[in-house]
């Protein structure tokens, strides 16, 4: 454990934003996978919802740094491909 306060402090600061970006995370991972649930069930409507949405929440993250954007981008791309190859 650091003995210098400011040294204490930043490690607080740094477990309650990793919290924090954990939490992000997973309710993006918990998004895609409805989204991906909705497609194999052939609910399209839905889907569509889910991939606005996962994207809104993708890009909120990008703007937190907890996603880097290419991440972001490639992610993005395989779930609108997914939704266009069930289109066809």
């Amino acid at each position: 454990m650091a003995n210098i306060k400011s040294s204490q402090k930043r490690i607080e600061v740094a477990k309650r934003n990793t919290l924090r970006n954990k939490s992000r995370k997973s309710a993006i991972k918990t998004y895609i996978k409805k989204f991906e649930a909705a497609i194999e069930a052939n609910e399209l409507d839905q889907a569509r919802e889910l991939l606005k949405l996962v994207d809104k929440k993708l890009k909120q993250a990008e703007s937190k740094n907890v996603i880097h954007k290419n991440r972001v981008a490639s992610v993005t791309s395989r779930l609108a491909k997914k939704l266009n190859a069930a289109n066809a």
